[in-house]
């Protein structure tokens, strides 16, 4: 059916086909507009009441469909401002001359997921500007449950006691231990009861927070996976602990070395079991054992880093290494990989003897994590309005690994090879023996205006190490992600492959 809208400024005709249903139609009338260029970056849309009156929907289907099209990075709502198209769309533009990704002002560089022991490498292109991000470490900001989230703050703030605004409990508040209690022992099989969570302001802060009460325990060597996430280590070595490499190799963390000389005086080690960061392999069972057993027989604490054990494609999601010992396994969860690093939200299950210690140090750090998110987040779990949001981020990033792997199955003759289960926001690629280097692609992506992550920053020491790009698929947006990978593409392309001569970068 045909409407011409033009009521809010622009004189454009839109095709929506009711077959598609109402609100699918919409959003594919929209999309197509956008594409063909009709609405250009910038335009806005007429409110929902308005938009609804001119093509006689109900407001809540136009509400709905303006949703979906923010979350795909084809439109953008702000406060007081109202919706516009963020720019153009997958298709617009030719992989050869891709646009920026949306929402990503020209000439500007988004930060890096996290600061890192050594300096960030300057990305930014010669001769243009930053067009495309797969560096590791980000969800898809356009995925967070934006209207969701709203209804869940409006009730609870509404609803909230006075004692709500007022100071917190240091270990957070009694509505969300419930909730997460109930959901890590559903979800992601954790024992323990409500009383045994610490909410925290992020999962750096849970492990600065672990790190600390165990050297003041007398505990201070931990050890933490080699390759493993450089700014972690920096946290605990703040924390007042010295930090050695447990090598990992394709069935995880070297967990059957923590009983051998080498590993004297070792009582802390910290795995990230469902889905190694970043190598992306999980934790082989008899290796989860072998770390259990050395736990119990030493006294020690496994700090269990589950920070995207949501996100598997193949098969159900692994439980939490936490069930196999949860008086040696000090569980750090986050939603920061589910909803968004923005909330600083996530949670310890700790083991009963360091409840009282982590509850001191979380008080004297910031007294508490703010009460209102809590709430907030506490409500979305038990409405389950937190499980239908992660179901849809696990169906698109299954999508966007599916198409990774497609789009580098080509490569893998040239020896470029992608390491990893079907899980989380990342994966690796290992690059040729014969070359090329890091250093060399992530020269190059630059220049096509491509941000990319090496493998070489992850190592606890320089050395002769295998070659490698992280890869992160969550941060872009659905509407830029396939040109970035074309971009990818084209950068191991014409830096060519082992006993080819390569362009110069």
């Amino acid at each position: 059916m045909s409407f011409d809208w033009a009521t809010f400024g622009v004189d454009l005709h839109l095709e929506i086909d009711r077959a598609a249903g109402r609100r699918g139609g919409l959003e594919a009338a929209i999309r197509e507009a956008i594409r063909a260029g009709r609405l250009s970056a910038g335009a806005r849309l007429p409110s929902t009441r308005a938009l609804a009156a001119e093509l006689r929907l109900s407001r809540g289907t136009v509400s709905a469909a303006y949703d979906q099209l923010i979350a795909e990075g084809y439109l953008t709502a702000r406060p007081g401002s109202g919706t516009t198209v963020t720019g153009p769309a997958n298709g617009a533009a030719s992989a050869g001359d891709a646009a920026p990704a949306p929402g990503t002002p020209r000439g500007t560089r988004p930060p890096r997921p996290a600061p890192h022991s050594t300096p960030p490498l300057d990305l930014a292109p010669a001769a243009g500007e930053l067009r495309y991000d797969l560096r590791p470490g980000r969800p898809d900001g356009a995925m967070f449950p934006v209207a969701e989230w709203l209804r869940v703050v409006r009730r609870v703030v509404g609803n909230a006691p006075v004692s709500a605004f007022d100071y917190g409990d240091p270990r957070g508040h009694p509505a969300l231990h419930a909730a997460l209690a109930e959901y890590l022992g559903r979800a992601r099989g954790v024992l323990g009861g409500a009383d045994r969570v610490v909410v925290t302001s992020g999962s750096v802060q849970a492990l600065g927070l672990l790190a600390r009460v165990s050297a003041d325990a007398g505990h201070r060597v931990v050890a933490m996976e080699d390759p493993g996430l450089p700014f972690h280590r920096e946290v605990v070595r703040h924390a007042g602990a010295e930090v050695v490499a447990l090598p990992v190799d394709g069935h995880g963390a070297r967990t059957d070395l923590l009983r051998t000389p080498a590993f004297d005086g070792v009582r802390v080690v910290v795995l990230t079991p469902a889905h190694q960061y970043p190598t992306g392999v999980p934790l082989h069972p008899r290796r989860r054992q072998a770390a259990v057993e050395w736990a119990r027989a030493c006294g020690g604490l496994i700090v269990e880093d589950d920070y995207d054990g949501e996100f598997r494609y193949d098969r159900q999601p692994v439980g939490a290494l936490q069930g196999m010992a949860p008086d040696h396994v000090a569980y750090v969860g986050t939603a920061a990989k589910t909803l968004g690093p923005a909330l600083r939200l996530a949670w310890v299950m700790a083991p009963a003897r360091l409840l009282d210690a982590v509850t001191s140090a979380k008080r004297l750090t910031d007294l508490h994590t703010e009460t209102l998110g809590q709430l907030a987040l506490a409500e979305l779990i038990t409405t389950h309005g937190y499980d239908r949001h992660i179901r849809a981020c696990r169906a698109r990033y299954r999508r966007r690994r599916d198409l990774l792997v497609s789009r580098l199955a080509p490569r893998a003759a040239r020896g470029f090879t992608l390491h990893g289960i079907a899980a989380g926001l990342q994966a690796m690629l290992t690059l040729p023996p014969g070359g090329p280097g890091e250093a060399e692609l992530l020269a190059h992506a630059a220049t096509h205006g491509l941000a990319l992550d090496g493998l070489a920053e992850h190592w606890h020491a320089p050395g002769d190490h295998p070659q490698a790009l992280v890869l992160g698929y969550g941060s872009p947006t659905e509407a830029a992600y396939p040109a970035a990978l074309d971009t990818l593409t084209r950068t191991l392309r014409d830096t060519g492959g082992p006993g080819q001569s390569r362009p110069k970068v």
